[in-house]
């Protein structure tokens, strides 16, 4: 070989093995991953030894009282649906009203321990309507539980444990919980005990049922599955910032979505059972409904942000500070109202008996009323129950004149109006939730004495604008926006 053949040889050579001793930028990013997965794998250890000994399995035994129906439908309501999920297909043979078979039967859930005194807090529907319950803690102690108080409106509820060496757990802020932040679910999923899941949070501010339940959950992709209801979801740092309570799910098992209680609003309910023996809640006695476009611009009100109220509970709070039908609420005590599941949650947590003051819209104008807030009575089925959403169609409704005898099978204290007797099935009225036995009040503001004064009224107005009513039902009155698209 000659020597300008051995010099190239030798310069690759050396140029090959220089490449070998510096680390490459794809080996350097590797390495900087694999030290982060090391990172966040330690946080979540770290996590899990924190919840782990606060975390407690609850089993709750209902004795069977009869014999069940084996005929027996199960209801096709999505508030069953939400719950059959923790407890399995049976659950209805466990704790319905009818009872499931002659041998006591068992839910399975979990809890968390939140003080040294050995109060533990989980869901309502873990524990209702059961006879005994037992707690297994982590240390595999099992004992005996009394129920303190249970709400079933927020789904919260407390029980207590005589117990020495409790590891109560931390409990953090809801109300400072990021979308996309790291969260952990701790429970006893299929009744496998001390189970740690991971996720983001993937929203917040959810109702699912809305009417009497007072809700605000939190939605996560953690894993939650039946077994880890009334569970402790809970932050980085290990703090408790959750109450796992639901899924949404086709299998019955986990499918990416599940919903845990803020625990802001869990300490207030809990702290009131404990304290009380009652969940205290204000209340301003209204019926009150989301706007649509057509409703707030029947209104003329520029969006629909806001809670319209379409019933006045007589002698309630809002009726003696002159709150008046037709009224659209967009702030109170300086909080601002997007919708009805807002204003539910916010004037519940304002305590009875305080003078908040209310901004509204009436008739386009700004108005600020100054509210004395009332106690939610225990006889109420829901502080503020929310109307159905109105929809586009055709109108299709038949009434009659309400007469004196009508009132008084339907129930109603409504001395005029028109009786709704049919509602054809494809037309607005159908599909804004009119239905036979409605009592129509009054259209665009005018009240009606006839079924001729209605139908008058009717023809004389705009139909491809819409048509706004004032509609009783039960004692609930609300609105309701017809438009015809012909």
């Amino acid at each position: 070989m000659n020597p300008v053949m051995k010099i190239a040889t030798l310069v690759l050579a050396l140029a090959f093995s220089v490449t070998h001793l510096i680390p490459s930028p794809v080996r350097a990013e590797s390495a900087e991953g694999i030290q982060h997965a090391r990172e966040l794998s330690a946080a979540f250890e770290a996590v899990a030894g924190i919840i782990t000994p606060s975390v407690v399995n609850i089993s709750a035994v209902k004795k069977a009282r009869r014999i069940a129906n084996p005929n027996r439908q199960v209801p096709n309501d999505p508030f069953f649906e939400h719950f059959r999920d923790f407890f399995g297909e049976d659950l209805f043979e466990r704790f319905s009203p009818e009872g499931g078979n002659n041998e006591a039967q068992q839910g399975l859930g979990t809890g968390v321990i939140i003080d040294s005194a050995g109060h533990v807090l989980t869901n309502n529907h873990v524990i209702n309507n059961a006879d005994e319950i037992k707690v297994r803690l982590h240390d595999k102690r099992t004992l005996n539980a009394k129920l303190i108080g249970s709400d079933p409106r927020s789904d919260v509820a407390v029980i207590k444990i005589e117990a020495d060496n409790l590891v109560p757990a931390k409990l953090g802020n809801s109300d400072t919980l990021k979308i996309g932040e790291w969260v952990v679910a701790a429970g006893n999923p299929f009744g496998l005990d001390n189970t740690i899941t991971a996720g983001i949070v993937s929203a917040k501010g959810r109702a699912l049922m809305g009417g009497s339940q007072y809700e605000d959950f939190i939605q996560t992709d953690a894993a939650i599955n039946p077994g880890n209801s009334g569970g402790p979801l809970v932050n980085i740092n290990g703090e408790v910032v959750g109450i796992n309570t639901a899924i949404l799910s086709r299998s019955g098992g986990y499918m990416g979505v599940g919903f845990a209680i803020p625990i802001n609003m869990a300490r207030k309910v809990m702290e009131s059972l404990i304290t009380k023996g009652k969940v205290v809640r204000g209340w301003l006695g209204i019926g009150i409904q989301n706007l649509t476009e057509d409703l707030a611009r029947s209104f003329n009100f520029a969006g629909a942000d806001g809670a319209l109220v379409g019933h006045i509970e007589k002698g309630g709070p809002a009726d003696k500070a002159g709150i008046k039908q037709g009224d659209i609420i967009v702030k109170v005590g300086g909080d601002k109202i997007e919708d009805v599941n807002q204003l539910r949650n916010v004037v519940a947590g304002i305590e009875p008996g305080r003078q908040v003051d209310i901004d509204l819209v009436r008739d386009g104008r700004k108005k600020t009323v100054a509210v004395k807030i009332g106690e939610l009575p225990a006889s109420i089925g829901a502080e503020e129950q929310q109307s159905e959403s109105p929809s586009e169609s055709d109108l299709g409704i038949s009434v009659e004149t309400l007469t004196s005898d009508m009132a008084r099978r339907l129930k109603t204290t409504a001395t005029q109006g028109v009786l709704v007797t049919a509602v054809r099935p494809d037309s607005v009225a159908a599909a804004a939730g009119m239905q036979s036995g409605d009592i129509i009040l009054s259209i665009n503001g005018k009240g009606i004495e006839s079924a001729e004064e209605f139908l008058t009224a009717i023809k004389e107005s705009d139909l491809e604008k819409g048509v706004r009513l004032v509609v009783e039902n039960r004692g609930m009155e609300r609105f309701v926006f017809l438009r015809s698209n012909e």
